[in-house]
């Protein structure tokens, strides 16, 4: 893995937690998503990481523990990186590592054209999509780079990709007070999903230091959302464990130092997708 003080450096390590570890892993140094309630968009994109650099993360963190699980929900869009992703991938499933692929989960915040790809290039893989809004409105104002790939396309993509890999897809939805979090957003969520097999992970917001807008939704608010997929639309909807917040290195809160600057300690970005996949 790539040690550069100017651009970053390796900060991901193994998740333990009773039979099974799970390493997150980033596939960029940077992001060009720019989501606005992001730590990692607020850098801007830097350099695309080489599948062995990729696959390093995985090497050194195998080290530490043995990995039975890998996230790509680092730093960086890994449908922004194609090939590299995709190479890395299969080296994971290879002697020594030999991970099923579907251990391994690809997070996107939605690239249409490189999801009509994957089934093809890495059947069984799991997918989740960083969705965190209901309407593309709303999609836009707090993640720019959905005006280039519109609600409706990208349904239409997970459709055909859940027609064609026959699993269940994973909804990443972000939960930011007075923005997304209300019954009616609940309500319009459970009606985009109705004819998906999904699982929906709700992630409480993680502050940002003086850098973001945005307010944490309460707990009540979180479980009201919950109760209203669960009940009304008979989707399977999770919590997100909040871990990492003392480092800043939760969700969303995953930065390095650019140029010098100050910024946040970096660390890995725990998630309980997992915890569904095995």
């Amino acid at each position: 893995m790539r040690y550069d003080t100017r651009l970053g450096k390796y900060a991901g390590k193994p998740r333990p937690g009773g039979p099974r570890s799970t390493l997150c892993i980033s596939s960029q140094v940077g992001c060009k998503m720019g989501c606005k309630f992001c730590a990692t968009g607020s850098m801007g994109f830097k350099n695309n990481l080489t599948s062995g650099e990729i696959v390093e993360q995985l090497v050194h963190a195998s080290r530490i523990t043995p990995i039975r699980n890998v996230v790509f929900m680092g730093m960086g869009e890994p449908l922004n990186n194609y090939n590299a992703l995709v190479e890395a991938v299969r080296v994971m499933t290879r002697s020594p590592f030999q991970l099923s692929l579907r251990r391994i989960t690809v997070s996107t915040v939605g690239i249409v054209h490189a999801i009509n790809k994957l089934h093809n290039d890495l059947p069984g893989l799991n997918l989740a999509v960083s969705l965190h809004a209901p309407v593309q409105e709303i999609r836009c104002q707090i993640m720019p780079a959905a005006r280039a790939f519109p609600l409706e396309k990208l349904m239409n993509a997970l459709q055909v990709y859940q027609n064609n890999s026959k699993q269940k897809i994973f909804i990443e939805y972000i939960m930011l007070d007075g923005v997304n979090d209300e019954e009616l957003h609940a309500h319009q969520l459970g009606k985009l999903l109705d004819t998906f097999e999904v699982v929906v992970n709700l992630i409480p917001f993680n502050p940002i230091g003086n850098m973001s807008q945005f307010r944490t939704s309460s707990d009540e608010k979180v479980l009201r959302f919950q109760k209203i997929l669960r009940g009304s639309y008979n989707i399977r909807t999770t919590v997100r464990k909040q871990m990492g917040q003392d480092i800043s290195g939760a969700c969303g809160q995953l930065v390095v130092n650019v140029s010098g600057k100050r910024s946040p300690v970096s660390a890995d970005v725990p998630t309980d997708i997992e915890d569904i996949c095995i």
